[in-house]
This record gives C-alpha cells, structure tokens and sequence, in this order.
C-alpha cells in the first residue's frame, strides 16, 4: 500500500473511521518513513454542521502538526436532482484523485472498513452486478487509493478510538433512510445478521475477496486479448462480432465491459443488461444495427461492432483545394494522399491506375464522401453509387463519412480506395499523368475488399 518514504495523503470526514485512520497512521508512519498530510472535502450539503466538521478536521491536523488540505464542492449541483450519493463518491474522488495526478501525493488513504465493504456487496448485488461488481471495494486501486482498514469492522474501530480517549464527529446525514446505503446499513443488514447469519460481514467480505481475485485473473486474461481483438478508431472502439459470438460468454461479456471502459474511462452505470445488449447485437444475423449503453453509442455495421462517445457519429465534413505535386493530411482518419505529376517516358507507367490531368475540367478538390455521390470507376461500364461500392467492400457506417474523394468541377475523377473514374483515366497518349497515391488504412484496423479493378 505504502512505499516507503512516501507522501500519503488521508481522508478525514472527521466521522470515526478516517479520524481512527489518521491516528493508526500517524502512529505507523515512522516505521516506513511516510510523510502524511491530511485532506479533507467539504460538500457543502449540511450548512453548519459541514463547515464544524472541516473545523474539526483543521484543528486535529493542527494538533498532530500535518499539514492540512480543504476542498469545497457544490455535490447539490452535481447531483442536479439525480443521485446524491453518487455525485458525493465522485466528487470526493476526483478531489483526492487531483493530488494524486499532480503528482503531489504518492498515495491517497481512505478509511473504509470491512462493514463498509459488507454494505457495498449487498448494494451492487441488489442493483445486479456481476463479480466485478460483487468484488466491491478494493483495498489498493491502479490510481493510488488505498484502504489499510479494510479488514476491520466498524465496532472495532469505535472501541480502538474509545479506549485511548479519541474524538470523532458524528454526521447527522448517516441516519437519514433517504439513502439507499444506510436503510442497508441501519436496516437491512442487523436484520440479516439477525435472523440468518451472525458473521454476516465477514462473509461478505469474503466474498468480496474471492471476487477480487476472479477479477485479478480475468483482467490478465482480458489484458491479452485486448490487443488482439480490440481495434481504435478514434475515440471510439470497435470489436468484431463473430469474434465475440466465438468466444466463451464469460470472455466475451468482459471484453465488451474492457472495451466500454476504454471509451468511458469508467463503468459507473454500466449493468448487466447493456452488456447484454452488445451480445444481443452480435449475436443477430443482420449485419447492421444500435444498442445505447450510458455514455456510448453502440453501432453495429457487417461484422464490426463500434462503441463511441455520445455524439460520435455527427459528421465532421471537410473541403480543401489541392496542388500537384503535393501531400494532403485528411481530417479525422489517419491517411495521406500524395500527388504526383509526371510526364516523358514514364508517364507510360500507369498501369491504368492514374489520371490524365488533361482530362480535368476544373481545379481538384478534395472533400468527403457525400450521400448521392456516383462515379464510373476504371473497370465499370457505367456509373455507379459510391454507397453500393461501399457494401461490396463491406465498409462500415461510420467509416465511410470521412471517406476521401477528389472532383474536378463538378465530377467525380477518384475515390479513396475504389481509385480513378474511368472517365478521366490516363491512356498510352497522356501528356501529363497525375498519380494520387494514399498511405494509411480508410479505418485503422478495417482492409476493404475492393471489387476488381480498384486501387
């Protein structure tokens, strides 16, 4: 939990656990040379009472000569008539969460004990979580939170502050059966402990502890396929469906959760049934079709199934006048096209893949695929859609937005991809032959199967 010689930063409501933890801390601190500093957030939900509590909080850090962090947040307008619980857990991480990626503090340790991780089992098993969720609070996080109570019960905490005469605040807030966790903690849970199981804690915290180490052997598991089956595009990411319908439900369920984490940066709101939803969407025989997960957008087109942020899919269209020779950077994909003009004896060199600039009827422009867009590619007796050319090669829907086309005038003369129009192609008598050469894939993981005669 602690390197030695490490700057810790504790949480200190001033309820029982985090004062217990400061003091156990405090107490601790010499044997692996840690620095403590203490951190306390004040949400602003209790008026007076909240601004006694960071008082409190002050004067303690004071009297044991830490120095001492206050924060503020507004958790009734981040609830914005929404869960109010929830909007104070994630502003009390993102304030110790700042320390830790500034760099100011090596760890951030928090005073969660066992009976808090008993009420969070129950919780997520309630809400319907799977063992991700059911392995509940984690005693050390990727991020640099740590939990050095975690084995201990709440009762036991009181009686250690009891016996050597220590103070702590009482937060009116944790009576109040409003909130889902203390009609668990006041209610729920001495009633189960009661009439079912004495040990009830500790069970689940057992159970917390066998999930935790499921978690720890799938997340490696997951962590290989990740590179294999996972694909970026953008911000978004894309799996391939019969890789997921090929994959044992267990695999497939933690890679699509991988995979949304990925874009989301995080679960929260994310059960069961959305990641039901995604497998529902792989597993139909249509090849196109939605699912709308919290946060995401989830699109399946043929065989690939893209996870995106919310408002992905607006269009971001481009236009830009071009000059040969020269290279252009298209907006958004990851592609370079290159133009060349050649003439003499190698203009012969086409292999009926280049374009007679003498052909163009007005200055070329490059732009993106437009809904209606039609063109003769070399190799076709007559015009075609570029969307039909777009099915044979199976390109996905979201691919094609950005896809590259250069006019001239009002005319199609090549597609990224499909490449000449047939109308513009250069022959044995060019003078002067345009090369358009494209560097980078049309998608980042996606290889089109282009039909016969396309570059």
């Amino acid at each position: 939990m602690f390197p030695p010689g490490g700057r810790v930063g504790v949480a200190v409501s001033g309820g029982a656990d985090s004062v217990c933890l400061l003091h156990v801390l405090r107490e601790l601190a010499p044997r692996w040379d840690l620095k403590l500093e203490v951190l306390h957030l004040d949400h602003q939900l209790r008026g007076a009472e909240s601004a006694a509590d960071a008082e409190f909080v002050r004067d303690l850090a004071a009297a044991l000569g830490l120095e001492f962090h206050l924060g503020r947040a507004d958790v009734l307008g981040m609830a914005a008539g929404g869960n109010l619980e929830q909007a104070g857990r994630q502003a009390r991480r993102e304030f110790f969460l700042g320390f830790l990626r500034e760099g100011r503090l090596d760890r951030v340790a928090l005073g969660h004990t066992r009976s808090d991780q008993a009420e969070t089992v129950v919780f997520r098993f309630l809400r319907g979580s799977g063992t991700a969720g059911l392995a509940g609070i984690w005693p050390v996080t990727p991020e640099g939170l740590v939990r050095p109570l975690l084995d201990a019960d709440r009762h036991e905490v009181i009686a250690w502050l009891q016996e050597r005469g220590l103070r702590w605040r009482e937060d009116s807030s944790n009576q109040d059966r409003g909130f889902a966790r203390n009609r668990i903690r006041h209610d729920l849970l001495p009633w189960l402990a009661r009439d079912w199981n004495p040990g009830l804690a500790e069970t689940l915290a057992q159970t917390a502890q066998l999930a935790q180490e499921d978690e720890e052997y799938w997340n490696r598991e997951i962590a290989g396929l990740e590179e294999s089956e996972l694909r970026i595009w953008g911000a978004s990411v894309c799996l391939r469906a019969t890789s997921l319908t090929g994959l044992p439900k267990a695999v497939a369920r933690r890679l699509i959760r991988r995979a949304m984490a990925r874009v989301r940066g995080n679960l929260r709101g994310v059960d069961f049934v959305h990641v039901e939803q995604v497998m529902r969407l792989a597993e139909r025989k249509a090849g196109h079709g939605r699912a709308q997960v919290p946060g995401l957008g989830v699109a399946r087109s043929f065989d690939w199934i893209r996870l995106a942020p919310d408002g992905a899919d607006r269009p971001p269209a481009y236009e830009l006048e071009l000059a040969a020779p020269g290279s252009f950077r298209i907006p958004g994909p990851d592609i370079m096209l290159t133009l060349e003009l050649t003439t003499g004896e190698s203009r012969y060199n086409t292999e009926g893949k280049d374009l007679d600039l003498e052909r163009m009827e007005g200055p070329l422009r490059l732009r993106n695929w437009k809904p209606g867009d039609r063109y003769r590619p070399a190799g076709r007796a007559s015009q075609v859609k570029l969307k039909h050319l777009f099915q044979e090669a199976r390109a996905p829907l979201w691919v094609r937005r950005d896809w590259p086309i250069i006019t001239s005038g009002e005319a199609i003369v090549w597609a990224g991809g499909f490449g000449p129009s047939a109308d513009h192609l250069a022959g044995p008598g060019a003078c002067v032959v345009l090369k358009v050469r494209q560097s980078g894939e049309l998608a980042g993981f996606w290889r089109p199967r282009f039909p016969a005669g396309a570059s």
